[in-house]
């Protein structure tokens, strides 16, 4: 049976898991349209640039019937993340992207893939996606049984959590699909409670305008004044909302190479992360998922972390340094910063 066997091959490639879905996503599509008239997108101008795309997989690849999808799970070993976020020295960095970026690993796994089913069957028609095109992964991963949407809006699955990636292979083959699992959330809303900025409004509704993985990813201006100080140090993306999920304690390391932490990520200081040139940025985050924010904004969200950090004389020599910086928007989150520490300063004296 090629489902069984697909499923076998995608074990075989290093993905946890594999599933198949059919491509109706209208009860989600009606979500998606409600979610987007309230602005909860924020800049995030693709999510509705692509009209029905998203949530009609035929009109995005025409011919598909049938979406394969997979789970890699991504957690590395690293340093326990509630020890950095709770040191303001220190700079908190979501662990999927302290390694390589995983659009490239999971992009070549189902490459390999789709070319096993090619060796046993012959030609057929397929597209694979990883995070790459207007592509409704969670509700996918739902329907192909891989686990049901959580309160905090992610995938979850009872032997991982929700600490894993997804990738999918449009194709026009007629599989048998799998079936959805139920909701295992519960009366549970730690997800909802712990979120600095509140941005799960309501269970299962995200408003990404205040979610500080949109503000220091996605969001490509000022951040605004109210939310720095609800960032803390947490400069690329925010874990809380899976670190205390009880799902996660059955989450299990990573034994991919590629997700393994480079250049001490995991337990860096602000200060030695702002003091990079250009150049060292470019050097060391080259082929992670941290680089495409681009330099401006890992300094905008350093000087945030910065800014929320305690005062000391090297914290305010480290701001003082990009004070005069070329951008804009760096100067404004600087001067942001310092104000905080003259304020802290002012109220010692």
């Amino acid at each position: 049976m090629l489902a069984r066997d697909i499923k076998r091959w995608g074990a075989e490639l290093g993905f946890q898991k594999v599933g198949i879905a059919d491509r109706d996503l209208s009860a989600a599509e009606a979500r998606l349209i409600d979610w987007l008239g309230k602005g909860f997108h924020g800049d995030m101008d693709y999510m509705a640039k692509h009209g029905a795309k998203r949530s009609r997989p035929a009109e995005l690849v025409p011919g598909t019937l049938r979406v394969i999808v997979a789970r890699m799970n991504y957690q590395p070993r690293a340093r326990e993340s509630w020890v950095v976020i709770n040191d303001g020295a220190r700079a908190f960095i979501s662990r999927y992207a302290v390694g390589r970026d995983y659009h490239k690993v999971l992009r070549r796994r189902l490459q390999q893939l789709a070319d096993r089913v090619t060796a046993a069957i012959g030609d057929f028609r397929y597209r694979a996606f990883t995070d790459s095109a207007p592509v409704m992964e969670v509700e996918l991963a739902r329907k192909a049984g891989l686990g049901w949407r959580g309160k905090h809006t992610l995938l979850l699955t009872r032997e991982a959590g929700s600490f894993f990636f997804l990738g999918e292979i449009y194709t026009n083959l007629p599989l048998p699909v799998d079936r959805a699992p139920g909701d295992h959330c519960g009366t549970c809303r730690k997800c909802i409670d712990v979120c600095p900025t509140q941005a799960i409004i309501a269970p299962y509704q995200l408003d990404a305008r205040r979610c500080i993985s949109y503000l220091t990813i996605e969001h490509l201006g000022s951040i605004p004044v109210e939310l720095r100080p609800l960032i803390g140090n947490r400069v690329y993306g925010c874990d809380d909302c899976q670190l205390v999920c009880p799902w996660n304690k059955f989450a299990q390391p990573s034994a991919e190479l590629d997700f393994a932490v480079r250049h001490g990520l995991d337990d860096a200081t602000l200060i030695e992360l702002f003091a990079w040139s250009e150049e060292e940025f470019h050097a060391r985050l080259l082929g992670s998922a941290i680089h495409r924010i681009g330099y401006e904004r890992w300094l905008r969200n350093l000087a945030v972390g910065l800014g929320n950090a305690p005062t000391s004389p090297e914290v305010v020599a480290a701001l003082c340094a990009r004070s005069d910086h070329p951008s804009a928007l760096v100067r404004e989150h600087v001067a942001w910063a310092l104000e905080r520490h003259d304020e802290t300063t002012d109220k010692r004296r």
